[in-house]
């Protein structure tokens, strides 16, 4: 998509995927959609500590409707994360019932945990309970799951910025950016 590295940009960069102005243009468009979509519903968004806050705070600027904003976080089961076996960390402090729920990611890979947290979310009877993504790496996809947003179909290589981290850091960069093969190998 862009290519080059900024001047600041960490050392466990390889090239700019996503630049600042794509996201930002990406993000609107995806929030002209949902204000159309969510017109005079009870609209929450719902999103996965840490890295979707990032795309969230953006987003909720770009939808022009009165919603309400609530967090979870997930924690995979050390032995069992390959069976994307997960634990809720941190659970809504609102109830969802009869509300429009939009959950919020910033990207998705297997969708073992997003698979897990609708089947959560959809036993406290959400009028709706719809999904948007900023990147979709779906080459790992394992089950199916029903996107209504969709930011970016990037390819299987790890990326960092926008909420995205390597060990906790780089989530702050204003871009997306893959990382050196050799930092995550």
């Amino acid at each position: 998509m862009s290519g080059g590295l900024p001047a600041d940009a960490p050392a466990v960069a390889d090239a700019v995927l996503l630049t600042e102005e794509q996201l930002r243009a990406r993000v609107a468009e995806i929030g002209r959609r949902i204000t159309t979509d969510y017109a005079g519903r009870d609209l929450v968004l719902v999103t996965v500590l840490r890295g979707g806050v990032f795309f969230l705070a953006d987003l909720c600027r770009s939808i022009d409707l009165p919603l309400r904003l609530d967090f979870m976080a997930v924690s995979a089961y050390e032995h069992e994360a390959p069976t994307g076996a997960v634990r809720i960390t941190k659970d809504l402090d609102e109830d969802i019932e009869g509300a429009s729920v939009l959950i919020v990611e910033d990207i998705i890979d297997t969708g073992l945990t997003l698979n897990y947290l609708l089947g959560v979310l959809r036993q406290r009877g959400p009028a709706s309970l719809e999904v948007a993504i900023l990147l979709d790496r779906d080459v790992r996809r394992i089950v199916d799951l029903p996107i209504a947003y969709r930011g970016f179909s990037i390819k299987d290589r790890y990326v960092v910025g926008y909420g995205l981290d390597i060990r906790g850091r780089y989530r702050n960069l204003r871009y997306v950016a893959t990382v050196r093969d050799e930092v995550v190998g």
